[in-house]
């Protein structure tokens, strides 16, 4: 994949680090599902179409909440991992490889479509009016997205750093505190009728912290093999310096919109 607002066009592939994010990313704290559910969304039998679903680390752990998932992703080897990863756990979750712009289902098919970490890669100029046809109506469109905060979080800061440093390009560095990006493009359908942001501190060790930093963009999806290496080695070099278990302070933004 390339984009244009996204590591300065450089091309970035999901599906070389789907066994990482399989192992690594699923890590959102029982909050975060806490604050779908305070919200009424993603339970007791309604229909919810994920997009950009991953490894479907949303569907999977919301499943016992007992809404009807589905879960799409532009990355075959991701959703490969989702497929595998529901069947351990016999979860009846039907998931597809699909660019989130060329999902096709029938009019008023969904109580709500959720995004989480992935609302920066569609185009929204065709994804806002295929949402709001295939919504019913007074339905949800749920934007979620959980980041660690490198100005707060030493730790944090040494492995951005580290990564800039091979990859000079990667645009996701320096995160803050802030609500919920909308894109304009839903304006015509949809109203923001929530908004929340919180802090977490996520537990890891150093290897499962290590795992988390390779498959984010700018390492594993993004780095040669060669370079790869070598932020491999300095990395786990950088966390010799701190203990075996820490926490990396975190920010969840939630913003909820409901179809007119």
């Amino acid at each position: 994949m390339k984009l244009s607002h996204i590591d300065k066009g450089n091309a970035f592939d999901w599906g070389k680090t789907s066994g990482d994010y399989a192992k690594y990313r699923d890590i959102y704290p029982e909050k975060f599902y806490q604050m779908i559910l305070s919200r009424g969304l993603c339970k007791d039998g309604q229909k919810v179409l994920d997009i950009g679903t991953g490894t479907g680390v949303l569907p999977r752990n919301m499943y016992k909440y007992g809404a009807e998932w589905i879960g799409t992703d532009i990355s075959e080897n991701q959703i490969e991992q989702a497929e595998i990863l529901a069947k351990k756990e016999n979860m009846n979750i039907e998931f597809y490889t699909c660019p989130a712009e060329e999902i096709d289902y029938p009019d008023n098919s969904f109580d709500t479509v959720t995004a989480c970490q992935c609302i920066w890669y569609p185009d929204h100029r065709i994804l806002a009016p295929k949402l709001a046809r295939i919504i019913k109506k007074g339905g949800k469109f749920l934007i979620l997205y959980m980041a660690w905060l490198p100005f707060e979080d030493e730790i944090a800061g040494k492995s951005e750093e580290i990564i800039l440093k091979h990859n000079p390009d990667w645009s996701s560095s320096g995160e803050t505190r802030k609500p919920m990006f909308v894109p304009k493009e839903y304006d015509e359908f949809f109203d923001v009728t929530y908004r929340e942001e919180t802090d977490v501190k996520i537990p890891f060790t150093r290897e499962s912290w290590h795992g988390r930093m390779r498959a984010c963009r700018g390492v594993a999806a993004s780095m040669s093999e060669d370079v790869l290496a070598l932020w491999d080695k300095e990395h786990r070099k950088m966390l010799e310096d701190y203990p075996e278990s820490f926490e990396i302070l975190h920010y969840i933004a939630m913003a909820e919109l409901t179809l007119r």
